[in-house]
């Protein structure tokens, strides 16, 4: 056991590029229960710093590896059950280093259905197999093969069962054959060899099922890629296009290369066995080797395609999550539709609904009028100061109704596009009814975006991450796998801001390290029993939230107006000594954080400390110390201010304004594996080709922008036809 996770740590240490004791010292910490958030957060002594990527992608490689070292055993243990294992079949074993190849070394000892090869093997045909592939019988294969001809011998029942009749000398011989094209097919090193040929030298072909007709796949209607080369988002695209019966897909391979080498490898000079054995390989390679490779390369590229696509999805998610909060204004959340009319919430600056209406600016009913003299009551009524405009059906023309209205406000009014991904789901669910019981479910989608704008993070968590709207072909990705790694993501960002334990939802607590829904529920029911809680130390009465959960929750946790002011930082409460030791050092107490006067005095003479010779004084580790400092001279801090703020616009740009060269300033509001969209307040977000993100060569899109990212782009193309804009970032 030792020895297997000692393999496992030094290989995982290569594969992320770090030191093996960090790996080693990581894996106790999971194996103890512990968080990811917890310890990218507050073990750094023992992790050597990793970041919570790095240690989320620890985590998932530690589960493969040991799954797969588990498969190895239960292979091991049934080979052997038969009788057959060799010391070689454990060196294979052992050097397997994925779990499709542990596969290839069992195939040739699965129970099998019943196949060619093992029906001849039932007729007593295995003994002839032998002789032709050794190649050294020089008697006529013929006169050998006479000698299992058995339908003389065979009961009047047993000559009506195929399975057990050998009639003539042309089946025993095509019998034996059966069995050693099967063995062929079954040898690993072969597969193994012919899968690196295919990968190498293999194309990846794609035509069109009915030519005639445009869909979004016209470009792979004559199409031809290695399979080396093809990206992942063309692998999906590829795949949807098949199971929409728009494509037919084929993997082109070299044949000749796979049966020249099989050939070298199996026949052993020119005999009476050498066209036989020719033809076997071909049967073996054509029947059993390459439907089976086929199938293997289709799933291996697919898989590493939907895990670059679920990469590409976390990495886009959580800056989105991790979006700047407008805090202090009050919200008009602006829900666009045509027929239904457009929803409206007004929200304060607490996210608390102040009003709801329905006007109907848009077509068919077109009442511009009545729609501005009700939404200019609520503005004035509501001292509104933002209006946020959902992006989707009827949103431009919503948009264009908004700022014509702006201008005949005398108030300082802007409104921003606000991203409406998933506000229909979290519409209909369990919890917005929960929180609106009496709100009907078209309304709750406005109050979902004004809430957007105000607060993402806490909104955002409320449904389902997939539901985000970011990414490449979600939709088309193992779920499971995609849950699991949203889940890491939405969970980085919430400990990464903190929460507050006073005004959280179930929902954003349910994310906290430690904290999962039976808990949360229970945080708020506790809440609501008791008042607000005054210090951490108080979860501890909250049924089911032990010491342990406590321990990696508690540092997530903030109290403002509490007891301790300590506890506004992600300072942990097994560092509160060294903190307040730390403060008593430079001649305060941790009363003054709260005194705007003092903070600053505090954080200067924080900025001056030594923190190698601190550390040792306070016997502290000198990470830990200098996360304790930056808490403390920024109690309260929220990550999401230093993030790009939302572009607030008072006028509305059509796509017929667009000009070739134009300068546009527009937020990035999704990367894929080929570039950017970027909203610049047309209807359709543009796209920053890979090739027109920098002057330098870029090798993935999100080395150079993030979602959320506020950038100058400059006009490169219009597509009026299709209302396509091409940007482009190069001297922009």
């Amino acid at each position: 056991m030792q020895e297997t996770m000692e393999r496992i740590a030094t290989r995982i240490a290569e594969e992320l590029n770090i030191k093996l004791t960090q790996v080693q010292k990581t894996v106790e910490l999971i194996d103890e229960g512990n968080t990811i958030p917890f310890i990218a957060r507050y073990r750094k002594e023992v992790t050597g710093g990793l970041s919570d990527e790095t240690l989320r992608e620890l985590g998932e490689r530690l589960t493969y590896l040991r799954n797969l070292e588990a498969r190895k055993e239960e292979v091991k243990t049934s080979i052997e059950n038969q009788g057959k294992l060799t010391d070689e079949i454990v060196e294979s074993l052992e050097k397997a280093r994925t779990l499709a190849e542990v596969e290839d070394i069992y195939r040739p000892y699965k129970q099998k259905k019943k196949t060619r090869a093992t029906v001849a093997k039932a007729k007593g045909l295995e003994p002839l197999a032998n002789i032709i592939y050794e190649q050294t019988e020089t008697k006529p294969i013929e006169e050998i093969a006479k000698e299992y001809v058995n339908i003389d011998s065979l009961s009047e029942e047993d000559k009506q069962n195929k399975d057990k009749v050998v009639a003539t000398v042309e089946d025993a011989i095509q019998g034996a054959k059966d069995i050693i094209a099967e063995m062929i097919a079954d040898d690993p090193n072969y597969r193994k060899e012919i899968k690196r040929i295919c990968y190498r030298d293999g194309v990846v072909i794609t035509k069109a099922t009915k030519p005639e007709e445009k869909t979004a796949y016209n470009m792979y209607y004559e199409f031809n890629e290695k399979v080396n080369r093809i990206p992942s988002h063309r692998i999906l695209a590829i795949n949807r296009g098949e199971k929409e019966e728009f494509l037919k897909v084929k993997l082109d391979k070299p044949e000749e290369n796979i049966l020249h080498h099989m050939e070298q490898d199996v026949i052993k000079g020119k005999t009476q066995f050498t066209a036989m054995l020719e033809e076997t390989i071909e049967d073996s390679w054509k029947r059993l080797i390459e439907p089976s490779i086929d199938r293997e390369i289709r799933s291996d590229l697919t898989e590493k395609a939907e895990t670059q696509a679920i990469k590409v999805f976390g990495k886009n998610a959580k800056p989105l999550l991790l979006a700047a909060p407008l805090k202090g204004l009050t919200v008009m959340g602006f829900d666009p539709a045509y027929r239904t009319g457009c929803k409206i919430a007004v929200i304060d600056e607490t996210g608390k609904l102040l009003a709801t209406t329905t006007v109907y600016p848009t077509e068919p009913q077109n009442d511009v009028e009545g729609a501005k003299k009700e939404l200019k009551a609520l503005i004035s009524k509501h001292d509104i100061d933002i209006i946020a405009i959902g992006n989707g059906t009827a949103s431009r023309e919503s948009e264009s109704f908004v700022a014509e209205m702006i201008k005949e406000i005398d108030k300082d009014l802007h409104y921003a596009i606000v991203s409406e991904a998933g506000a229909s789901v979290y519409s209909a669910s369990k919890l917005a009814t929960e929180e609106y019981p009496d709100i009907n479910v078209s309304l709750r989608g406005a109050i979902s975006i004004a809430r957007r704008l105000q607060d993402p993070l806490a909104e955002l968590v409320k449904i389902d991450p997939k539901a985000i709207g970011v990414g490449q072909y979600q939709h088309d990705v193992d779920q499971n796998k995609l849950t699991e790694s949203l889940t890491g993501v939405v969970e980085d960002a919430v400990n990464e801001v903190g929460v507050d334990v006073n005004t959280a939802t179930p929902s954003l607590l349910s994310y906290v390290a430690g904290i999962n829904k039976t808990i949360a529920n229970n945080i708020v029911k506790y809440r609501d029993e008791n008042g607000k809680l005054k210090e951490r130390k108080e979860l501890l009465k909250v049924p089911k939230l032990g010491k342990v959960a406590f321990e990696q929750c508690a540092g997530f946790i903030r109290i403002p107006d509490g007891k301790n002011p300590i506890e506004i930082t992600a300072v942990h409460p097994e560092s509160y000594e060294i903190a307040e030791q730390l403060l008593s050092n430079i001649g305060y107490k941790k009363e003054d954080l709260l005194n705007k006067d003092k903070l600053k005095e505090i954080k200067s003479k924080l900025a001056g400390i030594d923190v190698v010779e601190t550390a040792k004084e306070l016997n502290a580790g000198e990470m830990t110390l200098k996360d304790i400092i930056d808490e403390l001279s920024k109690p309260g801090r929220d990550p999401r201010d230093e993030m790009p703020k939302q572009i607030l616009r008072a006028d509305v740009l059509k796509f017929e304004d667009l000009r070739e060269g134009m300068v546009l300033t527009g937020t990035v509001r999704n990367v894929t594996d080929f570039g950017a969209f970027v909203d610049v307040g047309v209807k359709h977000d543009g796209l920053v080709h890979i090739s027109q993100l920098s002057d330098s060569f870029v090798r993935n899109p999100s080395d150079v922008v993030s979602v959320g990212d506020i950038i100058k782009v400059k006009v490169i193309g219009i597509d009026e036809e299709r209302q396509k804009v091409q940007l482009s970032m190069k001297e922009a």
